[in-house]
């Protein structure tokens, strides 16, 4: 709960399969705090035993996306204890969002620094508005950030992430789809427009094949390239022989929309 509002951190929204979690601290830029984190990661959890849900977005109130970690909360309590309890809540969440069944959009507007932007390239998915920016400014005030490029680096090219590391710049929408921060900018004012056109695409596919092929993405991704196959393989053939690829098989052959079961 927002202790200045007193309205939920995080706001939750269901319409046609799409689950829409929106950041709730306008005022600190949806700054990353440990209550924000715990109520994000609680959402998810729910989401992913939800089979309504079968795309979630998440989003930011107010003028920004997230601007990273609560720096007031970091200086509140300066031990190391805390530090630790902290940046494992937040690699946690960021390791949630990959294994939650979902896919996960972003939906960028404003600016996405540090942590927020590490979120950003978590995602699945994300849609930057034309005027979001993105930073890791960590350099600027002394802290380096360390626990943000894991998940960059993972989306960006090392020299790219290296020079917003070492510069702590702020780059445009355009430069983020450039890198591969991002996987599209949306034209002015139609921000919503793609991100849920995308969202509502994406909902009418199988909830388990989708499950599936993203499991299987984010584990052959860090293998080497004939393991990769050999996993790939399995998994395939796995799909294979479940009932929503034998009746989307069926529909294509009959021309049809397929009827989804999840099974």
């Amino acid at each position: 709960m927002n202790v200045e509002t007193g309205a939920p951190l995080v706001l939750q929204n269901l319409q046609d399969g799409v689950l829409t979690l929106t950041m709730n601290r306008p005022k600190q830029r949806n700054a990353l705090s440990r209550p924000l984190m715990a109520a994000m990661q609680t959402a998810l959890d729910d989401a992913h035993e939800t089979k309504a849900v079968k795309v979630i977005v998440i989003a930011g109130e107010g003028p920004g996306f997230c601007a990273g970690h609560d720096l007031r909360e970091v200086r509140s309590n300066p031990v190391h204890e805390f530090y630790e309890v902290l940046l494992k809540d937040c690699s946690t969440l960021m390791q949630r969002i990959h294994t939650v069944r979902q896919p996960v959009i972003a939906r960028v507007h404003g600016v996405a620094t540090a942590a927020g932007c590490q979120l950003v390239a978590t995602c699945d998915l994300a849609v930057a508005a034309p005027e979001a920016q993105f930073a890791t400014p960590g350099v600027n005030i002394g802290l380096f950030c360390n626990t943000p490029m894991v998940g960059i680096s993972r989306a960006v090219a090392r020299k790219q992430m290296m020079r917003m590391l070492l510069t702590g710049e702020l780059i445009p929408a355009e430069k983020a789809l450039a890198i591969g921060l991002v996987s599209d900018v949306a034209d002015a004012g139609k921000l919503d427009e793609v991100v849920y056109g995308q969202a509502s695409q994406i909902a009418s596919k199988s909830p388990l094949t989708l499950a599936i092929g993203k499991e299987a993405f984010y584990r052959q991704v860090e293998m080497p390239l004939a393991e990769a196959y050999d996993y790939a393989s399995d998994v395939m053939a796995m799909n294979m022989g479940k009932k929503d690829a034998a009746e989307g098989i069926d529909a294509f052959i009959e021309k049809r929309e397929p009827n989804w079961t999840g099974e």
